[in-house]
């Protein structure tokens, strides 16, 4: 992946491109209160060290090494729920797996020129999940290749001999030859060898309940309360004439046991750790609030979970 760079440090005050410090993959960046001009970020604050430590880009993630020898650095994720990393003194190459993080270098300090930002925009994603699979798949796709020219050379040897069932075995003794209806259904095959964890049907109505719940934090409005099931119940409404406030609520419990949550005292909690679960996992996506509008196609009622209907894997 060229033209991206790995990593994207943003100083305190930053307001511009030519403040920032980007990084490609191997390069690395020192910091402190004397680091060097030009090649490294100056931080002006006097609990930082002058030599504090150092960032590199390892690919789509990067590493961070502490030169201090008494003061332990907090990594934190601005978009988690508390989520952060503690770097020790003299720690070296501590793996960072944060997107968006802010590097606080002095204890109880809170001022600028204590800490700075880090941006890791760079995505990899694999090829193709057939790449993965060297098996069925590569043997189908050899065999496909050579199909045509085989089978005609297949049959004037078949001609010229005698046909003898026990030398078709044994050529064969899986019976998944060229010209087999079971080899020629495994070219259309796949194998995902990272299957999801939670599937989830995005035509039922569990899905619309879920994506109810976490839209106001996938619109940015992280601070709004999670939307009750009265509140929910109308909030669906246009896309889901028959919702019931009973209807939504089998679908949040339906939703605590196909996700495998641990039942809360209260109702209030149950739909909070819904949301919790759903975005820390991703299984519920700022493309997704399509179907709140009846942007996605809806399943028709055999596949829709319903209150009082078994509920559909």
């Amino acid at each position: 992946m060229q033209d991206v760079f790995s990593v994207i440090i943003v100083p305190d005050g930053c307001r511009g491109l030519e403040g920032q410090y980007r990084l490609e993959p191997g390069h690395t960046l020192r910091f402190g209160r004397t680091a060097p001009t030009g090649t490294g970020l100056a931080l002006s604050h006097p609990a930082v060290a002058c030599a504090a430590g150092e960032i590199t880009a390892t690919g789509a993630f990067w590493i961070l090494t502490n030169f201090s020898s008494d003061q332990t650095y907090l990594v934190e994720n601005p978009e988690g729920a508390g989520e952060h990393i503690r770097v020790a003194p003299g720690r070296a190459d501590a793996p960072v797996p944060f997107e968006f993080a802010r590097v606080r270098l002095c204890a109880g300090e809170a001022g600028a020129g204590c800490g700075f930002d880090v941006l890791a925009p760079r995505h990899d994603y694999l090829a193709s999940a057939d790449s993965l699979v060297a098996g069925a798949r590569s043997r189908a796709q050899r065999a496909a290749t050579l199909r045509p020219d085989a089978a005609h050379g297949e049959g004037n040897r078949r001609a010229d001999r005698t046909e003898d069932p026990s030398a078709s075995m044994t050529e064969n003794p899986a019976g998944g030859g060229a010209g087999d209806p079971a080899e020629d259904r495994t070219q259309d095959w796949r194998f995902d060898p990272f299957p999801r964890p939670y599937p989830l049907d995005h035509s039922c109505h569990y899905f619309l309940v879920l994506a109810a719940l976490c839209e106001a934090s996938l619109r940015g409005d992280a601070a709004a309360p999670v939307p009750d099931v009265v509140e929910l119940t109308e909030r669906l409404r246009p896309v889901w004439p028959d919702a019931s406030p009973a209807a939504v609520a089998w679908n949040i419990d339906y939703l605590r046991l196909k996700l495998r949550l641990r039942a809360p005292d209260a109702a209030e909690s149950v739909r909070e750790a819904l949301v919790r679960f759903a975005l820390r996992f991703d299984l519920v996506q700022e493309a997704h609030l399509a179907v709140l509008d009846g942007g996605l196609a809806h399943a028709g009622a055999g596949r829709e979970s319903r209150a009082g209907a078994a509920p559909a894997y």
